[in-house]
């Protein structure tokens, strides 16, 4: 039996290859296969002579009686009706759906891997906040989409890269530096005198304490130990920066995400990038000057309006930088490049890039790709929590956390399509019930984990198990589920929603429990028993290979 590790692009390459004898000059048109919503209309469904009978001049029926006699021969296909006006639905075989409970327990760990990407660099800029103070809930949101469409996109072929971009430059970090200043100087955010964009969470009262606190460098030639110095600004903000990028650093690293790759905007100002692309974007004469200030004709690439490079002031607009940012991104050869960020950064996608097409060095229309991600409500006992003693006005990440462990803090921080708000409910998070979607999946994981513990036996050698007494209804459904498997993980690659793989698993768990419930496992007679162990050990493997990718653990027992 040909081991096919997924039909729909198996069919597809048949119809490929049936349409190029049919229709030989219709190499353009795209090849669809779904499953039909109705059992009987088969597994799989083609409207290929639907789409040929234009170009074709015939009817829908005659070109796919024509397809289906130009199909190559397959062992997976069972056969292939027409139905309606030209539907092909194909069917495929018994044997060749039990068979991947051998493929999925051979191919182990790499189930369900596809080859889209073709090895292809990738980078994905991710989390990117500011500097400034504890990671909240949404930069957690971010973090936990961003961590989980690069397993994804590795898992569909892509050699990915993952980025850290640190707004350590403007006005954000000087409000920081100013307030690290003041409670360095014992001044409160209750006294009068505190800045109205100043920030007030208690952790700035922290950093101001480890500055205070710090061992100065050797001065004059003397071994001291000194107090930082209050009056001096640039220690100030060097300090407050590089003390939140390392508590930023390890809620990350608590939370399961690392990057390649930390980029810092000052350092587009230093090392010239900004001015760089400031200059080229001059020489493209699609800039002018008004009212004492530089502006970009980003009209000429489909913004409403104009925008303001350098204010009258002098100081570049945040896009400015941006622009450089991403210049220096395509130089360093991702042709390919994805920003995860937060909703509120949609004004800014037309303008940057307006800029990178303004730059006029080969930048392709629409790049790069974005995936924002609405804001998250986080509910106790039915109320939203606002408030984190710490950070002062916001529930950090490290909050969520240290409440609901990592494990369902990612789950449901990612298992919902990012443009969609989210709630956050806590005591759903920490409730061991059905309701709770990641308890669900991890139960199921660790129900055949006990199974298979209670029969003892060589679980490598469940891939040569006989499965063809796999023919009940629940076995039908969870083998059909596992087939399922790696188009999942190409329909999260392309539409960049890793949220379905969250989607399957719950579904995967609802069969695979249903099977549990309905059917017994250590049966005395030998051969339906290894075949049912076979297969339950094959739904095991294709749990934590998803669960690998929502980066959530798969327990053997709970």
């Amino acid at each position: 039996m040909l081991a096919v590790l997924n039909f729909k692009s198996h069919l597809s390459e048949l119809f490929a290859q049936a349409m190029h004898v049919v229709a030989p000059e219709a190499t353009q048109t795209n090849i669809l296969i779904e499953r039909p919503k109705q059992v009987q209309h088969g597994d799989y469904a083609c409207n290929l002579a639907m789409q040929l009978a234009k170009p074709l001049r015939k009817s829908p029926r005659d070109i796919a009686q024509a397809l289906i006699a130009a199909l190559p021969a397959s062992q997976v296909v069972e056969k292939v009706e027409i139905a309606g006006a030209g539907f092909i639905n194909v069917f495929i075989t018994t044997a060749a759906k039990q068979n991947v409970v051998r493929s999925v327990l051979q191919a182990g760990a790499s189930y369900g891997h596809i080859h889209l990407g073709a090895g292809r660099k990738l980078q994905v800029e991710f989390v990117s906040a500011n500097p400034t103070g504890p990671l909240h809930v949404g930069h957690g949101r971010g973090a936990a989409v961003g961590d989980c469409l690069c397993r994804v996109l590795q898992a569909a072929g892509w050699n990915v890269t993952r980025e850290f971009y640190y707004n350590d430059a403007g006005a954000q970090i000087d409000n920081l530096t100013l307030s690290v200043q003041l409670r360095c100087k014992g001044v409160t955010p209750d006294d009068p005198s505190w800045p109205e964009n100043g920030y007030r969470g208690d952790y700035i009262t922290d950093v101001a304490r480890a500055y205070l606190a710090q061992e100065a460098v050797e001065a004059d030639d003397q071994h001291e130990r000194a107090s930082g110095d209050v009056n001096d600004a640039t220690a100030i903000r060097h300090f407050a920066v590089a003390y939140l990028r390392s508590e930023q650093d390890l809620d990350l690293r608590a939370f399961g995400v690392n990057f390649d790759v930390h980029s810092l905007e000052s350092a587009l100002y230093t090392d010239g990038k900004v001015e760089e692309a400031v200059s080229k974007l001059i020489a493209s004469g699609h800039t002018y000057e008004q009212d004492n200030a530089l502006w970009l004709r980003t009209t000429d690439f489909g913004d409403d309006k104009d925008r303001v490079m350098r204010k009258s002031d002098g100081n570049f607009t945040y896009f400015v930088p941006d622009v450089a940012y991403h210049l220096d991104k395509w130089r360093r050869g991702f042709t390919r490049v994805i920003n995860e960020q937060g909703a509120d950064h949609h004004s800014t996608i037309t303008r940057v890039r307006a800029g990178l097409q303004a730059l006029d060095v080969g930048i392709p229309p629409g790049w790069p790709d974005y995936v924002l991600h609405q804001m998250v409500t986080v509910l106790r006992n039915g109320e939203e929590v606002k408030i984190s003693k710490r950070a002062g006005s916001y529930v950090t990440l490290r909050d969520l956390i240290d409440e609901v462990g990592c494990d369902a803090t990612r789950f449901f921080l990612a298992a919902r399509h990012p443009d969609t708000q989210l709630v956050f409910d806590i005591d759903l998070a920490k409730s061991q019930s059905n309701e709770n979607p990641v308890y669900y999946i991890q139960y199921a994981h660790a129900r055949i984990c006990s199974v298979l513990g209670q029969w003892g036996g060589d679980a490598a050698a469940l891939s040569q198990a006989d499965v063809s007494v796999l023919e009940s209804d629940y076995e039908r459904a969870l083998l059909q589920r596992l087939i399922d498997y790696p188009q999942v993980i190409e329909n999260a690659a392309e539409d960049l929603a890793p949220h379905l793989i969250a989607f399957y698993l719950k579904d995967l768990a609802a069969d695979f429990h249903s099977y549990y419930n309905a059917s017994r496992f250590l049966v005395e007679e030998e051969g339906v028993k290894q075949a049912r162990l076979a297969l339950i050990a094959a739904v095991a493997q294709v749990m934590r290979n998803g669960l690998v990718l929502l980066g959530v653990s798969a327990p053997e027992k709970m």
